[in-house]
């Protein structure tokens, strides 16, 4: 499995937190020391809820569930659109749209329509149309995939959110907690980390801290997808093992007591056969 060191964070300055005068008390549990007045993370604390997290996004990428990442904030919105695109999970790095969770129904019409205005392309539809009309349709195309386009994939609600900076996407999670869904976050010292289920205590603000841990839940869920692939290729070889015997047993005679008796037919002890005799053999055999 994926594993990340405390050196690693601290090179990253992941354990940077804000103010002593903006802290969330509810942080107190992760907070090592306060340096210049500015509060320290513990990184050993870090490392814990990190691969914590990570376990359960391990697993739900195993299910085949997905889990989707909002980073809306300048600072994380190229990471996790460059590293979550790799592992085909959806993502969410523009604007979070009200209702995006809550009222999923809406929000698929949205995506629909890029597929809709596609097929127009392709089949001609839009060649009968004014230039000015083709333009509104273009530009209508491009503003839906700028902000809808990395969710195309996603036909359900996900199984989970994972967020950087909950304070900064404070709708998504609100939105995820009213629907029960688990929320994984990144956690500064600024944040309330009873907010979420999985919260990583760790600096949301430096581009090399979120980049780090992002590039480790990724890992983790790539190695979850993997396995289901290897789960999946083996149930796939027994059913096809499975199927040549079934169609064997269909081919085998159904009437054989009667060359038993007769020692005209040897049998093996092993080899399965079906005793059924049908009505009519039966019937043969009272007229002899």
């Amino acid at each position: 499995m994926a594993n990340i060191t405390f050196n690693q964070l601290i090179e990253a300055g992941a354990h940077f937190g804000h103010l002593k005068r903006k802290w969330n008390p509810n942080m107190a549990p992760y907070i090592f020391m306060e340096k210049n007045g500015i509060h320290i993370i513990d990184l050993h604390k870090t490392i814990v809820k990190l691969e914590e997290a990570g376990n359960a996004m391990k697993n739900i990428a195993r299910s085949g569930r997905k889990i989707l990442f909002v980073a809306t904030k300048k600072q994380a919105k190229d990471i996790v659109a460059e590293k979550v695109k790799e592992i085909g999970m959806p993502y969410v790095t523009e604007r979070w749209f009200g209702g995006m969770l809550t009222n999923f129904p809406t929000i698929r019409k949205a995506v629909k329509k890029i597929s809709a205005i596609d097929r127009m392309e392709k089949d001609g539809t839009m060649s009968h149309m004014s230039k000015r009309e083709r333009l509104q349709i273009s530009r209508q195309r491009a503003k839906l995939d700028k902000n809808l386009g990395s969710i195309v994939d996603m036909t359900r609600l996900p199984a989970a959110l994972f967020v950087v900076d909950i304070q900064k996407e404070k709708n998504a999670v609100a939105e995820a907690r009213r629907l029960n869904i688990p929320v994984f976050a990144i956690v500064d010292t600024n944040s309330n980390p009873n907010l979420v289920d999985f919260a990583i205590p760790a600096n949301d603000d430096a581009a090399k801290s979120i980049s780090l841990i992002v590039d480790y839940l990724v890992e983790v869920i790539k190695e979850g997808l993997s396995e289901r692939k290897v789960e999946k290729d083996k149930d796939d070889n027994e059913a096809s093992e499975k199927a040549p015997k079934a169609k064997a047993r269909r081919r085998k005679p159904q009437i054989v007591e009667q060359f038993e008796e007769d020692g005209e037919l040897e049998i093996d002890e092993e080899e399965e056969i079906d005793e059924e005799i049908s009505d009519e053999s039966a019937d043969d055999e009272d007229e002899e």
